[in-house]
């Protein structure tokens, strides 16, 4: 057999291979109903309960931070996420976690946090503006 044939079918393989894997990982965005009758992975995207309590002690455990979001239809759950506390959380617009509901809480394992552009209050000046002009 020639080298080239060897070479493709080791790179078809490893195609093969990527796919595989990024399917796997690859969730769909839910809500906390949903996410209880699905034993799947799921994102959820929601609004950070600022009312409620957030909890992060990296002496205790620096890989586990407590908080609560609403999700799309208004229902508030708790959520665990296994890493670090993101630096300006509070600051979000929203939170996209990532992960799976275990009991009562959503076990995240990922995060996105969408933050308010430092550029809003520059855009609403120019907004402003061309309106007088």
């Amino acid at each position: 057999m020639k080298k080239i044939y060897i070479i493709a079918a080791i790179m078809i393989g490893v195609g093969i291979t990527i796919l595989v894997t990024a399917a796997e990982d690859m969730s769909t965005y839910a809500t906390f109903s949903k996410a209880l009758e699905n034993e799947k992975k799921v994102k959820i995207a929601g609004q950070l309960s600022k009312d409620k309590e957030m909890y992060y002690n990296p002496q205790e455990d620096p890989n586990r931070f407590t908080f609560y979001i609403k999700d799309s239809e208004g229902k508030e759950q708790k959520v665990v996420l296994l890493k670090e506390k993101p630096q300006d959380f509070e600051l979000s617009e929203q939170i996209v976690v990532t992960g799976k509901m275990k009991g009562d809480e959503f076990i995240a394992t990922d995060i996105l946090l969408k933050c308010p552009s430092k550029y809003k209050d520059e855009e609403l000046y120019l907004k402003e503006a061309s309106k007088e002009g």
